[in-house]
């Protein structure tokens, strides 16, 4: 049975499936309870399964991560929520020193599934600490792995095929999108495979990257350039940024043999340097023009009034592929 579903609500219903399916899944995080959550991702979940298996935490996020370090490594399967991205600097010492290096400390000896759900984003008018879009912190740290899904049916999939797995990982969900969109979504269970990307829309003259919120946004400037200039996107939603899925990059890139790199974190040392550098690297016979990232500015996320301006918006992603494509021309 498929309902049309808000991301929101595939998130809900996934963490109501995974309560119910395995006793060992438990869920933690500041207002998760009662209040259901700060954007209600847990809505009615406290009610349903008692404050044994969701509970409600003191405000200290290195204690939140601590303790659901400690769960799992004793054999449960902890969901951690931290209200914003933004909140999760205090937790990074449980996260780098602890949680991403346990199984490698102990040998193999130990595992920790962990997952660390968190919104992140900007757009949606927050204040400052709560639009964070610093991925490349934990990308950067080996034995974390970082899924970030742009729609509902992937999130119910990722989310799912994350509580299956022994890793910890660190899922995070674009607040713009969280009610923003409906999409069809199985009622059953299953599983989007972590570590592979989404060719969500083919095409043979440039390969667009992206992830999160900014996919609806290269959307729409696919659209934009395909009416007005007969410019055709391919576009492709990486899903999981780690490990990240290199041969879908590979494939499409051979065919169109130009890249572009959209995400709304900062430009320096963001995620999409290392795409970049591995498609330079690894296929640099094949390009025509060199990797271009359209990304955030190198500021924090700025005041209401030009955060519009800040993030990689449909007009600029069209005017810096316009550029890209009169550039080599000349």
């Amino acid at each position: 049975m498929h309902r049309e579903l808000n991301l929101v609500q595939a998130l809900n219903e996934t963490l109501d499936m995974l309560l119910t399916d395995d006793d060992k899944v438990l869920l933690l995080g500041q207002d998760i309870g009662k209040n259901g959550g700060v954007f209600r991702v847990t809505e009615n979940l406290y009610h349903k399964f008692g404050d044994e298996r969701v509970v409600d935490t003191p405000l200290s996020e290195a204690g939140i991560v601590g303790c659901g370090i400690g769960l799992a490594l004793n054999g449960l399967k902890p969901i951690v929520e931290i209200e914003f991205f933004g909140f999760i600097y205090p937790a990074l010492e449980q996260i780098l020193s602890h949680l991403a290096r346990l199984r490698m400390r102990t040998q193999g000896k130990y595992e920790v599934p962990l997952i660390i759900r968190a919104p992140y984003g900007a757009g949606v008018r927050a204040p400052e600490l709560h639009s964070e879009s610093i991925e490349a912190l934990l990308f950067q740290s080996p034995g974390l792995k970082v899924v970030i899904p742009s729609n509902p049916y992937d999130a119910k999939g990722l989310l799912t095929a994350a509580s299956e797995g022994s890793d910890p990982v660190i899922f995070l969900e674009p607040m713009r999108v969280y009610r923003s969109m409906r999409q069809p979504v199985p009622q059953h269970r299953y599983t989007v495979p972590l570590g592979k990307a989404n060719v969500m829309k083919e095409g043979k003259d440039i390969t667009v990257i992206a992830w999160g919120a900014m996919i609806g946004n290269v959307v729409k400037a696919a659209e934009q350039l395909e009416k007005t200039q007969g410019i055709s996107l391919e576009i492709v939603d990486l899903r999981t940024l780690y490990p990240f899925d290199i041969e879908t990059i590979q494939e499409s890139v051979s065919k169109t043999h130009r890249a572009v790199i959209v995400h709304e974190a900062p430009l320096t040392g963001g995620v999409g340097a290392e795409l970049a550098a591995v498609i330079q690297e690894r296929m640099f016979g094949d390009l025509k023009s060199p990797v271009k990232r359209i990304t955030g500015f190198d500021v924090p996320v700025p005041q209401f009034s030009i955060e519009d301006y800040y993030l990689p918006s449909q007009d600029r992603i069209v005017h810096e592929i316009e550029q890209m494509l009169v550039s080599l021309t000349r």
